[in-house]
């Protein structure tokens, strides 16, 4: 048997790369899947077989994906944690029956071979389904919030969303855009006249399978409805990923270019997948090593970032209400 594990603190995205990944490794290699933590899944809405049931992981051998991080001091999270750098890891692959795996397990050249399966795996249960923000002149912002916020080397800024409405502009010159969020009113105050939604995780899911035009934001929650959805016809998303806002160059992670997605940078412009990959190709890492907890220049930069979160804030709350935004 090949599988994962579910785990606390994972949102449905990442739960979602680690079920595909190890299915399709499995898949592979004619191996049974299954998985352990079921009852942490949380995906009801989906006709999704979870596979055979573990109760003992420690009766498995433990795969853990490699990882590659870089320390810099964009917050205190990146000096002492690091930034997850990684691409694929391409001794998963090697992996022998009897094998739990776990890590980020977000690259695409994981699961690519089985695109068409995973339609099937994920498929969304048909009273669950709706098309009702299904149309030819209507984009979906798919905006993460919640604990994203106040992290300015995370969230992406108001720019990165008015950048990507004009690109979709571009293509549909009467383009309206509606939110879907896990966090309406943090996408209130970046966009107070455009109409938030968040009803369910199956609500949101289905929304953005559905849509025709979408702007996704550095989050794993859209990807899979995005790349099994049989409607869509644009996806942008943010160059550099969980990084958007600070890379110089680097990707966090590499494991988050996909073909499906084209890019857009901090001055608006777009790239292909294959653009991407091949620029990141030049760019070398600089070697850097880790903070320790509690060192000045840590705390330093954590209160400046908690300024410049304050600031964003207080600038947004005047722009509303000035009627400018």
């Amino acid at each position: 048997m090949i599988g994962t594990e579910f785990l606390q603190g994972q949102g449905l995205g990442n739960r979602l790369f680690a079920y595909i990944t190890a299915r399709s490794i499995a898949a592979d290699k004619g191996c049974v899947f299954g998985t352990a933590g079921q009852e942490l899944l949380q995906a009801d809405f989906l006709e999704l077989d979870k596979g055979l049931k573990i109760t003992d992981t420690a009766a498995f051998t433990r795969y853990d994906e490699k990882e590659e991080r870089l320390y810099l001091p964009t917050s205190a999270h990146d000096m002492v944690h690091g930034i997850f750098v990684a691409g694929a890891d391409e001794n998963l692959h090697a992996i022998k029956d009897g094998t739990l795996i776990y890590g980020n397990l977000q690259d695409e050249s994981y699961f690519a071979a089985h695109k068409e399966e995973i339609r099937s795996w994920l498929r969304v249960k048909q009273d669950c389904e709706s098309y009702t923000y299904t149309r030819d002149n209507l984009c979906i912002l798919n905006m993460r919030g919640g604990e994203y916020t106040d992290k300015p080397e995370l969230f992406l800024r108001r720019k990165y969303w008015t950048d990507a409405m004009e690109r979709m502009r571009e293509r549909v010159p009467d383009m309206q855009f509606v939110i879907v969020t896990d966090d309406v009113p943090a996408a209130k105050r970046l966009f107070p006249k455009l109409e938030a939604l968040h009803k369910s995780a199956a609500f949101d899911y289905v929304t953005v399978k559905n849509a025709r035009y979408l702007i996704v934001s550095n989050s794993s929650f859209a990807f899979f409805p995005a790349y099994t959805s049989e409607t869509v016809r644009f996806v942008i998303a943010p160059k550099y990923w969980a990084r958007h806002n600070v890379s110089g160059g680097f990707w966090a992670s590499p494991q988050n270019i996909y073909d499906e997605f084209t890019y857009l940078d901090r001055k608006g412009q777009l790239f292909t997948a294959e653009q991407c990959r091949e620029e990141l190709a030049k760019y070398s890492l600089p070697s850097t090593k880790p903070w320790k907890e509690g060192d000045p220049d840590v705390r330093a930069v954590e209160a400046r970032n908690r300024r410049r979160y304050l600031i964003d804030r207080a600038q947004l709350k005047i722009r509303r209400k000035l009627g400018i935004l």
